[in-house]
């Protein structure tokens, strides 16, 4: 099993955990089966203020306490896939959030990239790790480039198939999401949080 370092410091909600189900994003589809989400949270333990509009309307990711935060690589290894093109959507909670989720098969049906956004993997010692939903315009290493625990990779984005600002990540065998296996792995020594847990990093 691998161990990963966080990949972010401040406060991230954990959502979509496999300490509370396997798949824990409901399919085994693109190696997802052991992925987990890192909502970024302010101190209140919220990622925005929820209104009336928030229940009504879709709202832009600037609003988020995450949005822009910077994420971080959580192994030494070598980049083997960086993507950065893809534009960071409004983010849909409440009702609007209804709409989106049916349009998720046409999503899925569009392949990897679709639902992962702009993206790095990592290739490691025991597996390929994906960091997704990245800010447009914030991912700084290249394919080849080596990187070392905590070197900045970019920033938490709302991009892909994503209702708002987070940090998807998983590890794979391999680095085609479409034939690799899950991995499973743990964070900082200790399991993966179960959904609706807070975790803090240290700066």
């Amino acid at each position: 099993m691998l161990d990963l370092a966080h990949p972010f410091t401040g406060r991230w909600l954990a959502r979509n955990s496999p300490s509370d189900r396997v798949p824990s994003h409901g399919t085994p589809l693109f190696a997802s089966a052991q992925a987990i989400d890192f909502v970024p949270v302010a101190d209140d333990g919220r990622s925005a203020a929820f209104t009336v509009r928030s229940l009504i309307r879709a709202e832009p990711p600037e609003r988020f306490a995450g949005f822009g935060r910077p994420v971080l690589a959580p192994v030494d290894g070598t980049v083997v896939a960086a993507h950065d093109a893809d534009v960071d959507h409004a983010a849909r909670r409440g009702f609007p959030s209804i709409g989106y989720a049916l349009t998720q098969r046409r999503r899925a049906a569009d392949g990897w990239s679709a639902l992962a956004g702009n993206h790095v993997m990592i290739a490691a010692a025991g597996g390929v790790i994906a960091l997704c939903h990245l800010q447009r315009g914030s991912v700084a290493v290249r394919v080849g480039d080596r990187v070392a625990v905590g070197d900045r990779i970019g920033c938490c984005g709302n991009s892909g198939n994503s209702t708002e600002p987070h940090l998807h990540l998983q590890a794979m065998d391999g680095p085609d999401p479409l034939r690799a296996r899950a991995v499973p792995f743990t964070l900082a020594g200790r399991p993966l949080p179960r959904a609706g847990r807070i975790v803090e990093a240290g700066e």
